[in-house]
């Protein structure tokens, strides 16, 4: 690799001292340019070639955290020892002159009472590099590795603080645990900047609950399979359990699932993250790359810790969130749902009601309400008792339901008393029919403990505007029609007229 950098009126050859022409190229490439590693080696390549042979040289880039050496710049074929060497001068001391070991040399790069690197040297001559001469060398490769280390932890830092604003705005608006998770893996997939990435949240038993993917054409399709299954039979799970995330390197060594993530997605790299609350670990991010083999760093851990720790606490919070959301949709529905039939109360059909009205008489449409009250309730009560009558006003609250559409209202008001609100635009010829089909309904026996049992019952109809101006009135009429119908039943044994209708007993 080379990045063709010469230093500007500086030739090899041209000089009576080569190794004095690369310092006076260092000094005046460096004052004019913000180099790379691999700038200063292809610009010391030609000198130190003429001055000791120079046959291949790699620049490695110390891991402060790890204290591995990350090879950053080189020239020529690597060498099978060149890391073995590079790696004794550590053992000694700071100040001590260059390693020699054969062919090789390897030069402790300082700055600042701090070492960044190594630069190792292999040429047939090394002998002939002088102190003045490897001294200012290992200062200028000193100076742009620490150069390149604080722009990267700028870069760093930029990049990670945002990933955590963005992850804290999505996040703490979600309203659901899944929506949570979904935000997480988005933004984790752009943190590490892999192409692939996937989630799994597991239950309080370990089962695998959910499961979402970033970077596959089909979604989450191929990984249904896992839901319901142990989080725990897997070994990436099993790695990451306890807290700390998991960087694999080269994913052909590390122990997967078949039919998981990782294979599935064909990851030769991955870094796993738990999400770790008050239970224990409640869910994982896999991060992954199918391209290449990459070689995690410390930052890259730093910001998988900071994952986990954020990531959970965005999870956690979405749940406190949803929790809250059911338990006040919960008391929203106990307040205005009947808690024997599921049936609304009189609260909610007052409310659809009024909206009913005002919205028909915005548009010169009609509205009706048909007040049910059933015969023969209080013999069931009497003879077979009031749990055979609590099951009897479910099964009449079923048989309603079955006799209108989806955005009629059908309501008990209490007692043995229910109304029925039709909302859209219907006429006497309508609001017939389904007192009709009521009708129907409750002529059929009710099976209740092994008996069967028959009740009746009286309808009262009013309609919007014809019978009524406004939902009071509109109550008024049907109730009075409705009482008027259960007089009649007894007096007529049966009938219909003009805004009511009756429901004789059946024998």
């Amino acid at each position: 690799m080379s990045s063709g950098v010469r230093p500007v009126g500086v030739v090899p050859g041209t000089t009576d001292d080569p190794q004095d022409a690369l310092l006076s190229g260092l000094v005046g490439f460096m004052t004019k340019d913000t180099p790379s590693a691999q700038h200063v080696l292809d610009l010391t390549e030609p000198f130190l070639q003429e001055a000791a042979g120079l046959t291949a040289a790699v620049v490695y880039e110390l891991d402060s955290e790890t204290g591995l050496l990350n090879p950053t710049a080189r020239i020529g074929a690597a060498g099978g020892r060149d890391l073995l060497t590079a790696g004794k001068v550590f053992r000694m001391a700071a100040g001590a002159p260059p390693l020699v070991d054969g062919e090789r040399m390897a030069i402790r790069l300082r700055i600042g009472g701090q070492t960044v690197g190594v630069l190792l040297l292999t040429g047939t001559a090394m002998a002939a590099l002088r102190p003045e001469t490897l001294a200012p060398l290992a200062l200028h490769f000193a100076t742009t590795l620490q150069g390149i280390a604080a722009e990267k932890q700028r870069q760093f830092l930029s990049h990670s603080s945002t990933t955590i604003r963005k992850l804290f705005e999505q996040g703490m608006v979600a309203t659901s645990v899944e929506a949570a998770g979904r935000t997480l893996v988005s933004c984790s997939a752009e943190a590490f900047r892999t192409e692939h990435a996937a989630l799994c949240l597991v239950d309080g038993a370990g089962l695998i609950r959910y499961v979402h993917t970033i970077g596959l054409a089909d979604g989450d399709t191929p990984f249904r399979h896992l839901i319901g299954t142990a989080a725990a039979d897997s070994p990436v799970w099993r790695a990451i359990h306890e807290g700390k995330p998991a960087l694999v390197v080269d994913s052909a060594t590390a122990a997967v699932l078949t039919g998981g993530f990782v294979r599935t997605l064909g990851l030769k790299s991955y870094i796993a993250i738990p999400m770790m609350s008050a239970q224990g670990c409640v869910g994982m991010i896999l991060c992954g790359d199918t391209e290449r083999n990459r070689e995690w760093t410390s930052r890259d851990r730093s910001l998988a810790e900071q994952l986990s720790v954020e990531g959970a606490l965005i999870v956690d919070s979405a749940g406190m969130r949803q929790a809250a959301q059911a338990h006040v949709a919960e008391l929203s529905h106990q307040a205005f749902h009947d808690s024997l039939t599921g049936l609304p109360n009189r609260s909610y059909l007052l409310q659809r009601a009024e909206q009913a009205v005002e919205s028909a008489a915005s548009t010169a449409g009609r509205v009706a309400l048909l007040l049910l009250d059933l015969n023969g309730f209080k013999e069931v009560n009497d003879t077979a008792g009031h749990a055979a009558g609590d099951v009897l006003l479910q099964q009449v609250a079923k048989r309603l339901l079955g006799t209108v559409r989806d955005d009629d209202v059908v309501s008990r008001l209490g007692g043995d008393e229910f109304a029925i609100l039709l909302t859209h635009d219907p006429d006497e010829e309508v609001a017939n029919r389904v007192a009709d089909r009521i009708v129907d309904r409750l002529r059929e026996p009710f099976r209740i403990d092994g008996a069967d049992l028959r009740i009746g019952g009286s309808v009262g109809i009013a309609l919007y505007p014809e019978d009524a101006d406004a939902y009071d009135a509109l109550m008024r009429g049907a109730d009075a029609a409705m009482y008027e119908a259960k007089h009649e039943t007894k007096a007529l044994g049966g009938g219909s007229r003009r805004a009511r209708r009756e429901l004789p007993e059946a024998a």
